[in-house]
This record gives C-alpha cells, structure tokens and sequence, in this order.
C-alpha cells in the first residue's frame, strides 16, 4: 500500500520497526497513532492495548512473528501517542469500533485476526460482534467483560479479601460519607476538573490497580502521604474513570448475552489463575459460551503480559489462530 500524506515510512534494520508509522485523523477532533510490521502480504492481525487509556508499546509489536503477519497497532483515542492526549469526548466504545473499521479499511485489509487482553480483550469482543464477518480468529489475554460487577468485584471483595491494609487505604482516602460506593465516588472525584480533587484519587487507583495486577507487587499499601503531590499524574485513571462511570458503553452482560455472534470463529483465551482484576471465572464463563473457544490457563501468573508464561502464551496463541486461519 503506497503511505497516504502524512504516513511516513520508517527505514528497518529491525525486523520489528514498523514499516509504516503516522498519525490519522478519525474526527470528532481526534487522530490516533496507528502503526504497522511485518511484512505486507502476511497475515492480518490488530493489536488492541489495554487500560482504556494506556497505548501500545514497541514490545507489543514482537508478539508477531514479522515472517508470518502484517500487523497493525493503534493508540486509542486520547490515549499513546494519540491525539489530543486524554480527549475523553467523542470518546466511547462505538467510537473505538468505528476507528477499528476505518484502520482497517485504511490497509485494504478484508478480515484480521484481533488480539487484546483485559480493556484489549473488552474491545476485540464488542468489534467481533458488531463485524465477526471482518474477523478471522481472536486472542484474548485476561478477559475483561467490561461490567460493573466485575469492577465491584476486584475492588471490593478481592481487595479487601488478599490485602486487607491497602483496601482499608484505598476506602479511607474518600471522605467517610460516601465509602458507601467507593468506586462511584472514585470515578466522580477522578473526573474532576479541580487538580486538588482528581490529582490524589487518580494516583490512588492507579497504585490500587497496579497491586492487584501483580502476583508479587513491591509493596502492598498506598503511600498516602505522596496522593497530594504535585508531580505527573498517571494517564489511564482519566480513561478508565470515563468508560467506567459509563458502564463501557454497553448493556449490561451484552458481551456474555451476544456470544452466539462469533460462533464460527477460532479463538484462544490466554488466562493467568492468579489474576486478580480478571479472573479465571470471566474467561471460563466466556469459554463455556463460544465452543470455538479454547482456554489456556497459565498456572503461578496474573494479570500483567509480563507475568511469567503469559507473554509465550499468547505468542502461542497468536501462532496457533493463525495456522487454523490458514488451513
């Protein structure tokens, strides 16, 4: 495909740079980092990242086998390297889908194999099901259903349950009035325009989420007196906030209730048995509703792609989705 203005082509001597890079514009103001490698006639494949609100990393591209795909990544709107960074309007899950849609179109591509883990596994579902005729095969890492009850879940009973001083922590910094809905109060006082009252819950989600996501986490409680800092804050608590104060977009369970849309397509759950912010019972309860699903579960990891075994199983996964496409 010859770059469109404003694409660049990037020079490789490593077989994962990308072979284009550029920003596209998508509307509503936004124009989204969107990037591909490998080679122009492999597979197809998209890479959805995580958050929402984080962005793809040069690492991600590596989970392609650049012989064997042509991928693509993206930054979400506001998110990355995308522009304006943390634009929450004209931002929701339809949106995400409609970007999908023209990025691959961009690349004249007529079907893909979608990847993505935890918010990545929300979105490749909800794409595949508004246009499972554009999907190939799926993997999912860390499946994430996008409902409040796997929200209350996590932060409220996990928590409490495995670390019972940094739930008690999290819970405090709120004023004692409104501890009775702790994660609506989080998101409301995230969403915030005031620095003074978003800057300390943002840094305190943030460290929250980032515990939970870790088998072995360097410490186990926030430190409270660093919440009021003046530093740099955090990215995705803005992001997440948005999208989970608007139940991401959908109905309730529309991911478990809309399964039989992907009926047909080859797909592999990748699944740590520690994860803690997405458990194993998400994905098996996914698994049991697509028969041509397989759940791979890694014993001893979480929820992190770092986690150890996670990353070599999705690779896995990704190898193996693909040579049941090409059969």
């Amino acid at each position: 495909m010859a770059p469109d203005a404003g694409q660049s082509i990037v020079q490789r001597a490593d077989p994962f740079a990308p072979l284009t890079a550029e920003l596209l514009p998508v509307g509503d103001g936004h124009s989204i980092h969107v990037e591909s490698v490998g080679r122009k006639d492999g597979i197809p494949a998209v890479y959805l990242h995580g958050g929402p609100g984080s962005g793809c990393q040069p690492d991600h591209r590596r989970l392609f086998d650049p012989e064997r795909f042509h991928a693509v990544l993206f930054d979400q709107r506001g998110s990355g390297r995308s522009r304006p960074k943390g634009l929450r309007e004209h931002n929701t899950l339809q949106h995400l889908i409609a970007d999908m849609e023209l990025i691959r179109e961009k690349f004249c591509l007529e079907r893909w194999m979608v990847v993505g883990g935890s918010w990545g596994a929300t979105l490749a579902l909800a794409y595949a099901q508004a246009h499972p005729n554009r999907v190939s095969g799926i993997v999912l890492r860390a499946t994430f259903l996008g409902t409040r009850e796997e929200l209350d879940a996590a932060f409220l009973k996990t928590l409490p349950r495995f670390y019972p001083g940094l739930s008690e922590d999290f819970i405090g910094a709120l004023p004692e009035d409104e501890r009775g809905r702790p994660l609506t109060a989080y998101w409301r006082r995230i969403l915030d325009p005031d620095a003074a009252v978003h800057g300390p819950f943002a840094r305190a989600w943030h460290d929250t989420e980032r515990i939970l996501s870790e088998v072995s986490p360097s410490r186990t409680r926030l430190d409270l007196a660093s919440l009021g800092s003046t530093g740099p804050l955090p990215a995705t608590p803005f992001m997440e906030a948005h999208y989970f104060a608007n139940d991401c977009f959908m109905r309730p369970n529309q991911l478990l209730d809309e399964t039989a849309k992907l009926k047909g397509i080859p797909a592999i759950i990748v699944q740590g048995r520690y994860d803690l912010l997405c458990p194993p019972a998400t994905s098996h309860a996914l698994a049991a509703k697509w028969p041509d699903a397989q759940l791979r579960i890694v014993e001893g990891a979480g929820h992190t792609l770092y986690d150890p075994g996670i990353r070599d199983a999705v690779m896995r996964g990704i190898a193996d989705v693909a040579s049941r496409i090409e059969m």
